[in-house]
């Protein structure tokens, strides 16, 4: 860790395991475009709660403000439809839960610094990949 920049081979997940891939398909995600829910100085919007998109997610986005349905041709984004995974803000997750519709997440692809944000507790309520 080098002031509070993580590399990706060297970042964890929320369960303190090494990072895993968010999603590698088309729309590649993460901050990076690397589809990895890695974060480093740069990433001022905290891209790193790994969420599979729903139709009622993506709605709420678009009332607040962030479109991701609309393609983007010019930033190579095709824009996003229900079951993709995609690196979401976590602040973005937060207030999805708050409103009651937030998206279920890859617990081993969401970044560590997702508990900066959110409570682990929250998380696990929300996981896809718990046995």
């Amino acid at each position: 860790m080098d002031g509070g920049f993580y590399r990706r081979d060297e970042a964890l997940n929320v369960l303190g395991e090494p990072l895993e891939s968010c999603s590698e398909v088309e729309p590649v995600t993460g901050y990076y475009r690397d589809g990895s829910c890695a974060t480093g100085p740069d990433d001022m919007g905290r891209h790193v709660v790994c969420a599979r998109m729903t139709a009622e997610f993506l709605e709420f986005s678009l009332r607040q403000g962030n479109d991701l349905i609309t393609p983007h041709p010019e930033f190579d984004f095709p824009g996003l439809k229900p079951g993709d995974r995609w690196c979401l803000c976590a602040a973005r997750w937060r207030e999805a839960l708050e409103a009651g519709c937030a998206p279920k997440v890859a617990l081993r692809a969401t970044h560590q610094r997702a508990l900066e944000y959110v409570s682990l507790e929250d998380l696990k309520r929300h996981a896809i990949d718990l046995s």
